[in-house]
């Protein structure tokens, strides 16, 4: 989890704010599986998140001086990268559960 969320789970368990809500640990529970590539001769990282219900979302990462291209740096920035499109996921699923209302399929 990175600090800032630390932090922000802790002010938010602070305030006693119990409100339904997406939390670091729900997110991460959404991910079953990472697969990280370098295209040859770049510094682009890709990742790509596999969550529970088969969705995928991606990340990616890139120096802009190849000296400081570090596979390992790179792996982590572009995991972040996807790991924060899931917040907008499970926002809308979470805002549309407490609404009522239900995806159509069709």
């Amino acid at each position: 989890m990175p600090l800032n969320e630390v932090a922000v789970e802790a002010e938010i368990q602070e305030k006693g704010l119990t409100a339904p809500r997406l939390t670091p640990d729900l997110i991460d529970a959404q991910i079953v599986s990472d697969a990280y590539h370098v295209f040859p001769g770049t510094t682009l990282t890709v990742c790509a998140l596999t969550l529970r219900n088969g969705f995928q979302v991606t990340g990616e990462s890139a120096a802009a001086s190849p000296e400081n291209f570090d596979v390992e740096l790179g792996r982590k920035i572009a995991r972040d990268n996807a790991r924060n499109k899931i917040w907008a996921f499970e926002g809308y699923t979470l805002r549309n559960a407490l609404s009522g209302r239900t995806l159509s399929h069709g």
